[in-house]
């Protein structure tokens, strides 16, 4: 039995071609002592993936050239030879583009699926989940009341948001492209306006939806979206920045003139926060809470999630490229295995 895997073969100028990614074939290998054999069975494609290709300063250590991609993963244990786990049981891990890979057994976390589809573990109970409840509560901190407006609303992260938002007594409007997004933002997750940014009236249509002005921007795009957003911040208004995704297979900087300066005198006029974050670095502070508050959300209903699942490994590729032009529509979701 062979094993597959994507390997980075080059480092993208721009969007990802099909030269970035390289599939190579191995045997399965045999676990050794302490290790356990998982198969993947479902590979969570995220837009932070695009910036480990990049060798570019970052948060985090680029994927080297020739490396396995890395990436998020629900794995069945096929073998073991670690005291604590054994074959037949379902782990979360980070095992990346593949379908086998060796574990120690270090960062694995049992799934149990009579509990939750085990996809929610890289969705909405999982890293994009957790990105939403700890940047919103954290940095964003909405007041009942409050208007909260997200980008890329129908996301994994972005319609995460507006749903917390809500249940928080604050007002979420969700910003997406097309008028099935923006349907599925008031009819499948609840929010109280949707806003269109791919109309020709997106400014106007968004300031209709915010009589009131912005409170709380959770940022996941940047680009034309954000400049028309940043003209309706009210004073005191709070911006985590999560993403920049409008900007993530951009080769030069934009033309037109530098906005940086007048950005920063809304930021002195209006008193804004803006902050930047990682997920991770708000575990040791939220991570308890969010077990605690999320699966009862979901469970209840009062979060509601959706997932875009594409069919085997050879399709992370085109999967990849679509969601980071907005084409995807959920949690994006690769099937490697049954």
């Amino acid at each position: 039995m062979n094993a597959t895997q994507v390997r980075l073969a080059r480092r993208p100028h721009g969007e990802p071609d099909d030269d970035t990614f390289a599939f190579t074939h191995d045997e399965v290998p045999d676990p050794a002592d302490g290790q356990l054999l998982l198969r993947v069975r479902y590979l969570s494609l995220d837009p932070y993936m695009r910036g480990r290709m990049s060798d570019a300063p970052s948060y985090a250590a680029p994927v080297e050239v020739g490396d396995v991609l890395v990436g998020g993963t629900v794995c069945e244990v096929l073998a073991s030879r670690h005291p604590d786990y054994h074959p037949g049981e379902t782990v979360l891990s980070y095992s990346g583009w593949q379908t086998h890979a060796l574990s120690d057994g270090t960062g694995l976390r049992r799934l149990d699926p009579s509990v939750a589809p085990v996809t929610t573990a890289l969705g909405v109970l999982g890293m994009p989940g957790f990105t939403a409840y700890a940047g919103l509560l954290e940095i964003g901190r909405p007041r009942p009341g409050e208007t909260v407006v997200v980008a890329a609303a129908t996301g994994p992260v972005g319609s995460a948001v507006g749903q917390i938002a809500q249940a928080r007594g604050a007002r979420a409007v969700g910003i997406a492209g097309g008028p099935r997004k923006c349907r599925a933002l008031l009819e499948e997750f609840g929010f109280d306006a949707a806003v269109d940014h791919r109309s020709e009236t997106f400014a106007d249509d968004l300031a209709a939806a915010t009589p009131d002005g912005i409170d709380v921007y959770f940022e996941n795009v940047g680009g034309p979206v954000a400049a028309a957003v940043f003209r309706r911040l009210n004073l005191y208004a709070r911006v985590p920045v999560c993403g920049l995704v409008a900007t993530y297979n951009a080769t030069s900087a934009p033309e037109g003139p530098d906005r940086l300066p007048g950005f920063m005198g809304l930021v002195l006029r209006r008193s804004l926060t803006v902050r930047g974050f990682i997920q991770d670095e708000f575990t040791a502070s939220h991570g308890r809470d969010f077990l605690r508050d999320m699966p009862g959300w979901v469970a209840d209903g009062s979060v509601r999630y959706r997932e875009d699942v594409v069919e085997g490994l050879e399709s992370a590729p085109e999967a990849f490229r679509g969601m980071l032009a907005g084409r995807s529509f959920g949690k994006v979701i690769v099937r490697v295995a049954e």
